[in-house]
């Protein structure tokens, strides 16, 4: 690595800010020459002050560790000598050499000055599909030892051989790649072109073969598509026997459960005879593989794929990487699965290639094309979800997405999903998500053709994906930004320098560029007027409100028809003009630069872009709206006209449901309907119902193993106020209170549940403000940066952990064990009355005679309830609590009927003081 040393740091400190007169506690220095990690250096420094608690805690670095040790005053000049000619090496620069750097200078020793390189920047290049790096994470996901985190020895070791880690991966990408990599690595924050520089040269004289291919200089992995495949066992086993012996095989202490047999024999049944069933399988039970095993049997027999539709990804994840790893270990075969998901979800290289050769780009921009060369060399799918992309990089990965089926020539067997499209042909399984599988009733050019059955799992959200499938959405900030693509006040924007080209080549520019101009001019004031009515418009009847959020139905804006349609006839002049702003250019091909063919792309992009935007307002605001559809309109009243968002919504999908339930039976293949929550008491076929399947149709329903949650316990906390008879600020305050006793009772490692984003906000500020909890660690759903894989990972990673969630934590989620010790209900899940879709159905239901509440919001949310609980016990180990703090389910008539659609489980009304009492018995023991 060009003969530099490289000086590995890592500090502990007393807080962030050395200027607010935090300390470092601790430093550690490793060296790395020539490839290797040699010398350290390691002191504990004394702060002259006491620890913060939560440091104390984070890095088990006590006061009487440091009590002896030198102030900072008599280290600076060994420290400054020791990293003096070396490159300076941080997980996070900005922080450790910011902070010694401050340090320095507090102690009159000159500030360091040299190279630096970060191996979080370093790292998020080499790895882009890493799902966190936090150094624990990615070390973790890389197999670098980290005994103790957060000590900086421990921590400048692991991060010495991250370093070298990325270094190792650097010389294995091919030349080309580098290349690419180098000529952007001088927009880095860090040094890395002095890496990147060395790897290049090494490339250019190595004589490795490259097993890549190649897409106009781009270099991309592609593994051959894999046939069906077959195996000697391609019977099913009907034996108990037979299937206890085939399930040993990769679960050697598997215990036989009747019902997973049961449940394997009706899928094999429904497989068999193409027929439809419906089957509730609880916790417990092994649905996933009690439904796999069948249908990879019956795809063998056929020859043909079975579909496995999903709601979660988390579910997906299960199959891929956990239950169809263990059925190729029972059957001694590979099984041949894809998992398909729509075509925006995956990357065009065509598109990715133009973009190479635009000008400036930005840091992000610049950044996450470095990510994408590198996730280019390894992935199998092209699938855009598997990069970890910082929010500036968000809008240049969706600039890359595949937005049409057409391919160019050197596209034909390159293109991601093309390929997973043929070979999900030859497939036994494919996974898809619900999504997905309804938007095939949509498209002229079927993907889902002469297939063997379809699995869905997950029913119970069916309906509400359907519900979106022909959703539109309009949001003001993504019209803006599409608007401004073309004309805009950037100096730099794309109309200056398609203009400059067209002058270049002597076309004429003055008349089309005023005319150009003139129609987008008039197109803006037509569009502003509308968006004017739209932000001043004040409802009669009170809007809901979500927060600083308001929300009202469409029809409430009295916006005429006439000035709707202007917008749609100044848009489509401005199109038109648009359009053919670039015509002239064409007779001048052969002059064209690879540069100027991209910006002449990028031209015929957003104006198709725009297209799209003019049919979106059609169907919005000058359709026929008919009586299944509704829309609202929301805003925050801080930021208009930004925060306007348009929603159109069908609220009764079944006849979608019934067209794709007509397009399977067409295929004379099976249909299998299951979810753990499909039924409650008195309302057995509820979720059949929402979807419109008839009674005809058989309801199977299995019970979850007898002992299965015997460590589960329920407590309804009976002096809480009643949340319909106090003000929304003191049941938060007693919320608060209950969640800030209830977590230092069990130590953390609890989930807090909410139905609303604006309570866990005010709840999460108050006991954040309250300071009561700041030794625990919590994660917050939408106040917590990362998605909710990431942080119920984060969760997962301390024990004093805390997480509050909104509705997607109800489901979806694992965290089997002693992660998880308490669920906290902050009030029952019912919808809110005021909510479009839920106001729509129950007007429909009323109109019917059916009264809305019993038969729609008390099913509905004592289901949610159902799968809120369902988190608490994964496996027939776990123990935990179940704390209700909302007192209707003892003080309402309807609260026995969600106590009878729980498990049967040990029940206590308890006082909040009992309840402290329970959980600390059962902690301190």
């Amino acid at each position: 690595m060009n003969n530099n040393t490289f000086a590995v740091v890592d500090l502990e400190t007393t807080g962030h800010s050395p200027v607010k007169g935090d300390r470092i506690i601790q430093i550690a220095i490793v060296f790395i020459n020539d490839g290797i990690v040699g010398e350290k250096y390691v002191r504990f420094v004394n702060p002259g002050q006491k620890i913060p608690e939560f440091i104390k805690q984070l890095t088990s670095i006590s006061d009487e560790d440091v009590s002896t040790a030198p102030y900072f005053e008599e280290i600076a000049d060994e420290v400054s000598n020791l990293l003096q000619g070396s490159v300076f090496v941080a997980h996070n620069t900005d922080f450790d050499l910011s902070f010694l750097q401050n340090e320095f200078i507090r102690c009159g020793v000159p500030k360091w000055s040299g190279k630096k390189i970060d191996t979080v920047e370093f790292s998020k290049i080499l790895f882009p599909t890493a799902h966190s790096y936090r150094l624990q994470e990615i070390t973790e996901q890389l197999g670098i030892p980290l005994a103790t985190a957060h000590r900086a020895d421990e921590d400048a070791e692991a991060t010495a051989h991250l370093f070298l880690t990325c270094v190792n991966k650097l010389y294995t990408l091919p030349e080309e790649t580098l290349k690419l990599l180098h000529k952007r690595s001088f927009r880095l924050k860090t040094d890395l072109s002095l890496i990147l520089y060395d790897a290049l040269k090494i490339a250019r004289t190595s004589q490795k073969k490259e097993d890549f291919h190649h897409f106009r200089g781009i270099p991309y992995h592609q593994e051959p598509i894999v046939e069906t495949a077959y195996s000697d066992l391609n019977t099913y086993p009907f034996d108990e026997k037979e299937k206890e012996k085939l399930l040993k095989l990769a679960f050697p202490k598997f215990e036989a459960r009747k019902s997973q047999f049961q449940f394997m024999d009706e899928v094999w049944a429904s497989l068999t005879n193409s027929k439809e069933i419906i089957v509730e399988v609880p916790t417990g039970v092994g649905k996933t593989m009690a439904y796999l095993l069948p249908a990879v049997l019956f795809s063998m027999t056929t020859e043909k794929p079975i579909i496995i539709s999903t709601y979660t990804n988390h579910l997906v994840d299960k199959i891929m990487q956990e239950e169809l790893i263990k059925i190729t270990k029972m059957l001694g075969t590979n099984i041949s699965t894809t998992v398909l998901k729509g075509r925006d979800r995956y990357i065009s290289l065509n598109k990715f290639e133009e973009l190479l050769h635009m000008y400036d780009e930005t840091y992000d921009e610049a950044f996450t094309i470095m990510q994408i060369l590198v996730w280019l060399t390894t992935t199998n799918t092209g699938d855009l979800d598997e990069l970890n992309v910082s929010g500036g990089g968000q809008l240049f990965i969706d600039r890359v997405r595949k937005r049409t089926n057409r391919l160019t020539s050197d596209e034909e067997g390159v293109d991601f999903h093309s390929r997973l499209i043929e070979s999900s042909i030859h497939s036994n399984l494919i996974v898809t998500n619900h999504s997905m599988l309804l938007s095939d009733l949509n498209r002229d050019q079927k993907l889902f053709e002469n297939f063997a059955g379809v699995i869905i799992d997950e029913a119970h959200q069916f309906l509400q994906t359907a519900t979106r499938t022909n959703e539109i959405v309009f949001s003001y900030t993504n019209w803006k930004y599409v608007m401004g693509q073309i004309i805009s006040d950037n100096p730099s924007q794309l109309l200056q320098k398609v203009n400059d080209l067209k002058e270049r080549l002597g076309v004429p520019t003055f008349t089309e560029l005023k005319r150009l101009e003139h129609s987008y001019a008039a197109f803006l004031q037509s569009f502003d007027r509308v968006i004017e009515q739209l932000a001043s418009f004040m409802p009669i009847t009170t809007p809901t409100i979500k927060g600083n959020r308001v929300r009202f139905s469409l029809e409430e804006i009295a916006i005429n028809r006439e000035e709707l349609l202007f917008v749609v006839e100044k848009m489509t002049n401005y199109i038109e003009v648009a359009s053919n702003f670039i015509k002239d250019v064409n007779i001048h091909a052969e002059n064209l630069t690879r540069t100027d063919e991209v910006l002449l792309s990028e031209w015929v992009y957003w104006v198709r872009e725009l297209k799209i935007k003019a049919g979106e307002w059609v169907k919005l605001f000058t359709s026929n709206n008919n009586e299944e559809n509704v829309v609202w309109l929301e805003r925050d009243n801080r930021s208009i006209p930004g925060s306007i968002v348009i929603n159109k919504q069908s609220f009764d999908a079944v006849s979608v449901i019934e067209k794709l339930r007509d397009s399977i039976q067409m295929e004379c293949a099976g249909i299998i309907w299951t979810s753990a929550t499909l039924s409650i008491k008195g309302h057995e076929r509820f979720i059949p119902t929402q979807l419109g399947i008839k009674e005809s149709i058989p309801l199977i329903k299995y019970d979850a193993p007898g002992d299965f949650y015997k460590g589960a316990e329920l407590f309804i906390v009976n002096d809480m106020p009643d949340i319909q008879q106090v003000t929304q600020s003191d049941y938060i305050e007693a919320v608060a209170h209950a969640v800030i006793q209830s977590v230092m009772a069990t130590g953390g490692r609890l989930f807090v549940l909410f139905t609303s984003m604006d309570m866990l906000r005010k709840t999460y500020e108050l006991i954040i403000e309250s300071q009561q909890l700041e030794d625990y660690t919590l994660f917050a759903q939408g106040i917590s940066s990362g998605s909710r894989m990431k942080l119920l990972k984060s969760f997962r990673q301390f024990d004093n952990s805390v997480l509050f969630g909104t509705n997607s934590f109800w489901e979806g989620v694992d965290v089997p064990g002693k992660a998880l010790t308490a669920i906290i209900i902050v009030r029952l899940p019912f919808s809110a009355p005021s909510e479009p879709i839920y106001k729509a159905r129950a007007a429909k239901l009323a109109a019917s005679g059916l009264n809305p509440f019993t038969e729609y919001a008390l099913p509905e949310a004592v289901m949610r309830l159902r799968q809120g609980f369902g988190r608490l016990i994964r496996t027939s180990d776990d123990k935990g609590f179940f704390i209700i703090l909302d007192r209707r389910i003892e003080t309402k008539s309807y609260g026995e009927i969600f106590l009878e659609s729980l498990p049967s489980v040990r029940r206590k009304n308890v006082s909040l003081e009992q309840l402290v009492n329970e959980l600390e018995n059962c902690y301190t023991k």
